[in-house]
């Protein structure tokens, strides 16, 4: 199992290269780094529960059951991480994604929330 804090390191990292993404209007480079960002929050939150998947859905669905479903977080933050890898694989796959920079800032300001509040939770259980 990898450290919760790395995770998040790693997931901080990755918001503010979406950040410079998004800026330089890379919407599609933007859209990865944002789902891997969410991925790895959601990871740090499973590994805290001494809870490792071996599978980007099996950490989505996991985190749904673990965190969404079960109450410890906000199940919003549960459909940014499906909306966000169905984004990603959209701008990983598609020559003309569409996406636009106000899809991504959106996106971008959910993922920065998904942190603040993992953060927390984190903080909570140390």
């Amino acid at each position: 199992m990898t450290q919760p804090r790395s995770l998040i390191d790693k997931a901080e990292r990755y918001l503010s290269s979406a950040r410079l993404l998004c800026d330089a209007g890379d919407y599609d480079s933007a859209i990865s780094r944002i789902y891997y960002a969410a991925f790895y929050i959601a990871e740090s939150l499973l590994d805290a529960c001494g809870l490792a998947y071996s599978s980007h859905k099996g950490v989505i669905s996991a985190f749904g059951k673990e965190f969404a479903q079960g109450g410890r977080m906000d199940a919003h933050f549960h459909r940014l991480l499906i909306s966000a890898f169905e984004k990603r694989q959209q701008a990983d796959y598609l020559a003309d994604t569409g996406l636009d920079k106000e899809e991504v800032e959106s996106l971008l300001a959910e993922a920065g929330l998904f942190l603040v509040a993992a953060k927390s939770w984190l903080a909570k259980r140390t």
